[in-house]
């Protein structure tokens, strides 16, 4: 009868840290322990950082959990007869928290996935230095995904030199993976202090930034709102995509947000107006966890605004008109003499100025002086002069 057999606890329990954020649970079944065609199976209890409970018949157990607050986990022997069960008393093992100074973590850590190829995805983190850690302090940041580890090849600083942000171009997260973990491990160093680690756990499927879908389509036929596109890049099917339609009609300026689960829709409108769309995408709930939306795509116009082409109209119309009365004025005006009147030509400005160097000067001047001679001469020639006549006292 399994109530008259004693129930002992497990031995040689250990806690060994076999990678980052992951915890190697081992132990022993008790030597003394009586079976008696009972079924064993051990109790596993995680107590912190996260509480857990499960059983296994194995004697060992993997755990991924963030470390930096230390570990604590107990097990204890479970024997099984038909519908009746016995345990043990428990047995404990406790890992200590990671050194380091309080407050000098890093903190608000955030990382956002995408995939950049069919077959590569890209990391990006974020984070705030400590609170109470020293202005020399440097941080550090790795990654691991299943059994590969890798430090960031590419950080951005704040205004003091810190790293506070990690881009990794490639990395060995699987595109189709499903609900895998993501350990992020960020530890620094500092010349006054110690810098305590910290470790943060993600579902890589809940921080993937979903690309923006391709090849987006829109046109207006009449009164339907025509819209299509192509899914993201990614090694998902069509199906495992919603998409989410932003539209507003610039005519009332009513706005629009549908949520479509296809990549092609047909919507009834004012044919009259001119509508402005964005659409962007995110995974659904049937084939993993929601990721993160994508970025809006560029915003396409379709459609024109009759009372916008109205004014365009009328304007234009004006302006011919007001152009041809123009010409038509100024060709009666010019037939009637009346431009001549109204804008008299500029008379030329008249020489006042003798050429001081006349052509024909020396013709003149030589004629004058040979007809003076002559003159003198011939006076000379009938008139004597009298001698000068002397007066006296």
């Amino acid at each position: 009868m399994v109530s008259s057999v004693q129930v002992l606890p497990p031995v040689n329990f250990t806690l060994t840290v076999s990678a980052l954020a992951q915890v190697l649970l081992r132990w022993e079944p008790n030597p003394a322990q009586e079976q008696n065609n009972c079924t064993v199976r051990y109790d596993v209890e995680i107590l912190s950082p996260v509480p857990e409970e499960y059983d296994t018949r194995r004697t060992r157990s993997v755990r991924t959990v963030p470390l930096h607050d230390g570990f604590s986990a107990r097990v204890r022997t479970l024997l099984l007869q038909g519908d009746l069960q016995m345990s043990s008393d428990w047995v404990q093992g406790n890992l200590p928290p990671l050194p380091g100074a309080a407050d000098t973590s890093v903190t608000n850590v955030s990382c956002v996935t995408r995939v950049t190829t069919p077959g590569n995805v890209s990391l990006r983190c974020t984070w705030l230095p400590g609170p109470g850690a020293p202005g020399d302090t440097q941080y550090f940041l790795f990654y691991r995904y299943e059994a590969h580890t890798e430090e960031c090849p590419t950080y951005s600083q704040d205004k003091r030199s810190r790293n506070t942000e990690c881009r990794f171009a490639n990395t060995q997260i699987k595109p189709a993976g499903i609900d895998n973990l993501i350990v992020i491990h960020i530890n620094g160093s500092s010349q006054r202090a110690a810098i305590k680690p910290f470790q943060q756990l993600f579902n890589q499927n809940a921080i993937e930034k979903v690309n923006i879908p391709r090849n987006i389509s829109i046109s207006l036929e009449q009164n339907d709102l025509l819209a299509t596109w192509e899914k993201p890049i990614s090694p998902f099917h069509e199906e495992c995509f919603e998409y989410e339609f932003y539209l507003i009609n610039l005519k009332s300026g009513n706005k629009q947000m549908l949520r479509i689960s296809s990549n092609s829709f047909q919507l009834r409108v004012d044919g009259s107006s001119s509508y402005s769309s964005r659409v962007r995408a995110n995974h659904n709930h049937i084939c993993r966890a929601r990721g993160v939306w994508s970025d809006w795509s560029e915003t396409i116009a379709v459609g024109q605004n009759k009372l916008e082409n109205s004014t365009a109209w009328v304007l234009t119309l004006l302006c011919v008109s007001l152009s041809c009365t123009l010409l038509l004025v100024a060709v009666i005006c010019k037939l009637n003499h009346v431009w001549r009147k109204l804008f008299p030509p500029i008379p030329t400005p008249s020489n006042k100025f003798r050429d001081p160097f006349p052509i024909d000067y020396e013709v003149e001047f030589g004629g004058a002086g040979l007809e003076e001679q002559r003159m003198s001469s011939s006076g000379n020639s009938s008139q004597k002069l009298d001698p000068p006549t002397l007066l006296s006292s």
